[in-house]
């Protein structure tokens, strides 16, 4: 019995070939480039043109959630995204507002808008909580760079500790399914 790679490799080429190319915003946090489906990012804003919209929470449950922002008609909590993949502290300076979420994300700067063929599964290795951040890897100019999972910044328990902590933020209407708009 023949245990040739042949016919899988085949057809992962002629799969691959058929995925649609998808449309990604390329961010850094620290010195870390990372990558998000431009369709979760509702916006992008500048920290400063936030002054008024942003609210400092007094005690966080979690240290990574320092503020919210009154968004339209809802309320998100922001996320340091150095803070959340444990990367050395920085002055953000942009916030991505994550769309049908109730959650921004607080970056150092943007890199561009570009798309990749494919999101590859991780590797074995990761094994922790990276595999809930993550959608997967995506090579972007000969570099492999992780794919964020936009609901990974926030698990529904840490909203619901959140929606505690900051007073009950969360309307009945957000609080069905927690994490949606």
């Amino acid at each position: 019995m023949s245990l040739s790679t042949t016919p899988d490799r085949e057809h992962d080429g002629k799969s691959r070939r058929s995925r649609r190319p998808e449309a990604v915003v390329l961010f850094w946090v620290a010195n870390q480039m990372f990558a998000i489906a431009a369709g979760a990012v509702q916006e992008i804003r500048s920290t400063d043109s936030l002054a008024g919209a942003a609210n400092e929470i007094e005690h966080s449950a979690l240290p990574k959630v320092r503020h919210t922002l009154e968004w339209g008609r809802r309320t998100c909590y922001v996320v340091n995204a150095g803070m959340h993949f444990g990367l050395p502290i920085t002055r953000p300076s942009l916030v991505l507002i994550l769309r049908q979420m109730r959650a921004a994300v607080l970056v150092d700067r943007i890199d561009r808008m570009t798309e990749i063929a494919a999101v590859y599964p991780l590797p074995h290795a990761f094994t922790g909580e990276e595999r809930h951040w993550y959608r997967g890897l995506a090579y972007v100019d000969d570099s492999v760079i992780p794919v964020v999972q936009p609901a990974g910044f926030l698990t529904a328990e840490e909203f619901a500790q959140l929606d505690c902590t900051a007073g009950g933020g969360g309307s009945q209407r957000e609080m069905h399914g927690v994490v949606q708009a």
